[in-house]
């Protein structure tokens, strides 16, 4: 099995490059905003438990996440793999995401890293911002979301490279460039 995070600052184009992996390999998306919403939507117990948590204002802690992607790994079983989007977001959720996968009896392939220059990444947003109308993509906005991404990110980042399965990839170019790049990256290392 091919379980992979995309990692990338905010404008990286993580977003476009996730759906054509999905594609190619056939993996589930993991996002957690995403499973998160989905939980509370549902109406479950795990739904209400997580509503009171975020309603509130509060981060959901790292076991009740993993609780959640360990609950959407187990009912999709006849996937070809996994890619994780925006997760893991510190050294814990690393550790309890390594530890999840051996538990699962699957590897961690790694984690494909959208390398774009800081300058790039503000314009991209900035243009991005003009057509979209999204309000987080104002320059003082973005640049405090970028400080964020480099501050809480890096740890992250070291502690995959020290693990030997942190894949930086070239990320402008065309799509199809970025696209070939993280292709090529991930059949390097695929088990």
């Amino acid at each position: 099995m091919l379980n992979i995070a995309l990692f990338g600052p905010p404008g990286a184009g993580k977003g476009t490059q996730s759906e054509s992996l999905i594609a190619k390999y056939g993996l589930l998306y993991i996002s957690t905003g995403d499973i998160l919403r989905k939980e509370i939507a549902s109406g479950s117990e795990l739904g209400k438990k997580i509503n009171a948590i975020t309603s509130e204002g509060h981060l959901v802690s790292d076991e009740l996440i993993m609780s959640i992607i360990r609950k959407t790994i187990e009912t999709n079983p006849h996937v070809e793999g996994i890619l994780f989007d925006g997760f893991p977001r510190n050294i814990s959720q690393a550790k309890l995401l390594e530890n999840l996968m051996e538990e699962l009896g699957t590897p961690f392939t790694g984690v494909l890293s959208l390398e774009v220059p800081r300058e790039e990444l503000i314009t991209r947003l900035i243009n991005r911002g003009k057509v979209s109308g999204r309000s987080d993509d104002k320059e003082d906005v973005i640049l405090e979301r970028l400080k964020e991404y480099e501050e809480k990110t890096l740890p992250v980042a070291e502690y995959f490279s020290k693990k030997g399965n942190f894949y930086p990839v070239k990320g402008v170019g065309s799509l199809e460039e970025i696209f070939d790049r993280l292709v090529a990256e991930i059949e390097k290392h695929r088990r």
